[in-house]
């Protein structure tokens, strides 16, 4: 074969794939993530979080011309439609009620993690379409009902589309440090406050005045501020918020230990205290531009914008609001005092849109191996679309701005 063809590999453990090519692919993507960096996906692994025995079998596709890594997608093989936050438990119902198996079927995603990013990693355009086409082509050989890439951005889809993969659209709710017709950054929390409605303003400060008056307070430590003891009083919480609904949490002590060890510098945290004692805790994850911010350094010119991702939480005792100080306000407030350019709420929640975090389109790209079905998904997909587009200007007109 020629010494410059491209090559197909797939690996069934991130472990295998050297760390600085994956990160160093990552860097030139146009919207990166921390999530999508080799040490978070080998935390997820290597903590025993997503697993085949956990239904999420790594399966990663990468492009290769010789040494060089050129292309990778982290895609998993699934056997459920758990921790996806892209529903499609009824097209596996549909499945089954025809008397056809739906799992397995692929994911291109970060386990557990809504946050939209680059999914499909490519030196070029050309090579994104070229690893759309791979996935579909190697799904189809092992006779899988389907492909989904969640949570992508627009290169991704258009990659996707030109493939003949299916496009689905959602609604999550992101803060932008903007205001006015001069699109100025925000200087403070009262500057904030100042571009809302009054209603909305009168209902934060009350918001926030019960949570002071029951005399709890915050620490923010980011990076190597915080402590092993931090992390381990953060995964009491964490873990309590879970068991109190019913259910375990997706992930373990020593996923977040492994964050600790081998990306320190992509986190924040909050921790809420009263009495002298903590009694809850937020976690905020960081991406390269905001984590250089948050130590003082100024991002290199044509750099991504700086962007906080609110992950986790949870609490010991309950106290009024607790939930909008620790998730949003006092998030917020920090990417204020630091020039962070975006804040990112998680998946779900028009109670969101209260605290100034605005409806933000996402999409996801599918495709459906059976004929058949590909038709029905694909007529569903554009009624849905049609509801999720009227969603959002029913939201967009209810803005709680000014």
């Amino acid at each position: 074969m020629a010494e410059n063809a491209i090559m197909t590999r797939v690996f069934t453990h991130v472990q295998e794939i050297p760390e600085q090519a994956w990160n160093r692919l990552l860097a030139q993507q146009p919207q990166p993530t921390p999530f999508m960096r080799h040490e978070y996906l080998a935390a997820l692994e290597a903590s025993g979080s997503a697993t085949l025995e956990t239904g999420w079998q790594p399966c990663f596709i990468t492009l290769w011309e010789g040494d060089e890594l050129i292309a990778a997608c982290p895609l998993y093989a699934k056997n459920h439609s758990s921790g996806e936050y892209v529903f499609d438990w009824a097209w596996a119902r549909a499945y089954a009620e025809h008397g056809l198996p739906y799992y397995p079927k692929a994911v291109i995603a970060v386990p557990f993690t809504p946050v939209p990013g680059t999914r499909l990693l490519a030196r070029d355009e050309g090579l994104r379409a070229l690893l759309a086409q791979a996935v579909r082509a190697w799904v189809a050989a092992q006779e899988w009902s389907s492909v989904h890439a969640l949570f992508t951005e627009a290169a991704d889809l258009a990659a996707c589309r030109a493939d003949g993969w299916m496009v689905r659209s959602g609604v999550q709710f992101h803060w932008n440090n903007r205001t006015g017709a001069d699109h100025r950054r925000l200087r403070d929390f009262d500057d904030f406050l100042a571009q809302m409605q009054q209603e909305k303003r009168k209902k934060i400060r009350q918001e926030r005045r019960k949570v002071a008056e029951a005399g709890v307070v915050f620490r923010a430590l980011q990076g190597a501020a915080i402590t092993e003891a931090d992390w381990e009083f953060f995964y009491r919480c964490y873990e309590r918020t879970y068991l109190e609904h019913g259910n375990a949490p997706y992930l373990n002590r020593d996923f977040f230990a492994h964050l600790n060890a081998h990306m320190p510098g992509h986190w924040l945290l909050f921790i809420a205290e009263r009495d002298g004692q903590p009694m809850a805790a937020s976690l905020i994850a960081l991406n390269a531009e905001a984590a250089a911010l948050a130590s003082g350094q100024v991002p290199p010119p044509g750099a991504a914008d700086s962007v906080a991702y609110g992950r986790y939480w949870g609490a010991l005792e309950r106290v009024d609001c607790l939930h909008f100080e620790a998730c949003y306000y006092q998030p917020i407030a920090w990417c204020l005092a630091h020039g962070i350019a975006h804040f990112e709420g998680g998946a779900q929640g028009e109670h969101k849109m209260a605290r100034a975090l605005l409806p933000t389109p996402t999409s996801s790209a599918h495709w459906i191996a059976h004929p058949g079905f590909a038709d029905a998904v694909d007529r569903f997909l554009a009624r849905e679309g049609s509801g999720v587009q009227s969603y959002l200007q029913d939201l967009q007109a209810h803005s709680p701005l000014r």
